[in-house]
Parts: structure tokens; C-alpha cells; sequence
């Protein structure tokens, strides 16, 4: 997947397309039903997915302007955000999708070149470049969360393997070691120091499914034979 912001911004609107189609034909019903998430509704996934928005909203505009401007005024604002909005229904979640989605490509689309380089602490001290990309993993994957037909499998190849390798190479001491072998990928991918992990092979959807929480393995291989190491908790 291109590291162009540009393209990605593209790739955000068309993500965000898929996803209000999706809502759009949703039962009102759904907004109080379980989501995919433990805890969580419909209701608070589509919040979730606005706010988030806006939040990267903040970083470009804190990027463009180099005016400190945070995601969230506090980590309790952003929960109090979700909570408060969850109940609203469905057409009103639908409607702050679509709004919060054009205030983040109005921003990005103000963006002169220069400011893509800008150095953002809430990004991990990324460069703005980054931030259309953890909107479009926001949208995706967030996607998946609603159980409502849309899958990891709809994800497409070069999202997947982008998704993939950021897991690989965000993976902590937490994490348990183990070489991935997904189908088509010349090379293995390896999570931790261990000379001899067990291997892991299968799609690569299902493998990045399975790390981020969205899937079970079922469908993955191990070897030597054994259970499918646990993966820590993704996001």
C-alpha cells in the first residue's frame, strides 16, 4: 500500500463509503444491539468511529497550523464522548459519520506539502503522513466491529498486509513470539527474539483477523502441531 498521503486520503473516502452503506441499511433497532466489541454497541462503534474523525481532524490541523491541537481534550473526554453519543439514533449516527468524515478530508485536502512532515507527539512522534492511514485502519477495521456482514475478508490485499506489518512491528514484550508465513509472502515475518518460534501460516486476511482480535485462527496452521499462540490484546 502507497505511503502517499493522498492516496490514502482517496482510500479513506471510499472506506467511508463502504461503511455508510452499510449503516445506512442497518434496522434502527441495531444501534442498542452488541457489537463485535466486548461492552460495546452499535451504537458505541459508530460514535467511536465519528469522534475518531475528528480527532485526526485535530492532528492535521495541528500539523498545518503547528498550533498544538490534540486528538481529545483527555483520555475521560473521549470515553465520556463515546458513552453520550451511543443511544442517538441511527439516522443521526449516520449523519455525524458523513460530517466528521468531511471535516477530516476538508483538512486533509488543506494540507500544503510541507505540513505532511510535520512531527506529531500523539502520532508517536510520526510524521502527519501517517495519520490518513490510521484513519483508514480506524474505518476498517471498526467496520468489521459491527457484525453487520462486512468482514476481514472484504478488507483488501494491500490494506491487510500494511495492517499486518505495523502488528509485526508494533508488537511488544507482551506479545508472544512466533514467525508468520502468510500464503503468497516470499518472506516470514517474525514477532520477537526467538530462534525457534512456532510457525504460523495461512491467509493473510485471516492472519491479520486472527492478531487484531477479529477472528479465531480456526482456518490457520501451527507448527510444530499445537494450539495458536495468544496473541495481546491489539488496540
Amino acid at each position: 500500500m502507497t505511503m502517499d498521503p493522498l492516496v490514502l486520503l482517496t482510500d479513506v473516502d471510499e472506506a467511508t463509503e463502504e461503511l455508510l452503506r452499510t449503516v445506512a441499511d442497518l434496522d434502527p433497532a441495531a444501534v442498542g444491539a452488541p457489537s463485535l466489541l466486548p461492552g460495546w454497541t452499535a451504537g458505541h462503534v459508530l460514535t467511536h468511529v465519528a469522534r475518531n474523525a475528528d480527532a485526526l481532524t485535530n492532528l492535521l490541523i495541528w500539523a498545518r497550523t503547528g498550533v498544538e491541537t490534540p486528538p481529545y481534550a483527555s483520555p475521560e473526554a473521549r470515553e465520556a464522548g463515546i458513552d453520550e453519543g451511543a443511544r442517538r439514533p441511527l439516522r443521526e449516527q449516520l449523519a455525524d459519520i458523513r460530517a466528521s468524515h468531511e471535516r477530516f478530508a476538508d483538512a486533509g485536502a488543506a494540507m500544503p506539502a510541507e505540513a505532511w512532515a510535520f512531527v506529531l507527539p500523539w502520532a508517536g512522534n510520526a510524521a502527519a503522513a501517517v495519520v490518513p492511514w490510521m484513519r483508514l485502519r480506524e474505518v476498517s477495521v471498526h467496520h468489521v466491529d459491527l457484525g453487520a456482514g462486512y468482514t476481514p475478508a472484504d478488507w483488501s490485499e494491500a490494506f491487510t498486509l500494511r495492517l499486518l506489518r505495523e502488528i509485526v512491528t508494533g508488537a511488544g514484550d507482551d506479545w508472544p513470539a512466533m514467525r508468520l508465513r502468510p500464503n503468497g509472502l516470499d518472506h516470514a515475518l517474525t514477532i520477537g527474539t526467538d530462534p525457534d518460534p512456532p510457525v504460523v501460516g495461512g491467509p493473510t486476511k485471516s492472519i491479520a483477523a486472527w492478531l487484531t482480535g477479529r477472528a479465531d485462527g480456526a482456518d490457520l496452521t501451527v507448527s510444530p502441531d499445537g494450539e495458536l499462540p495468544t496473541p495481546a490484546r491489539w488496540k
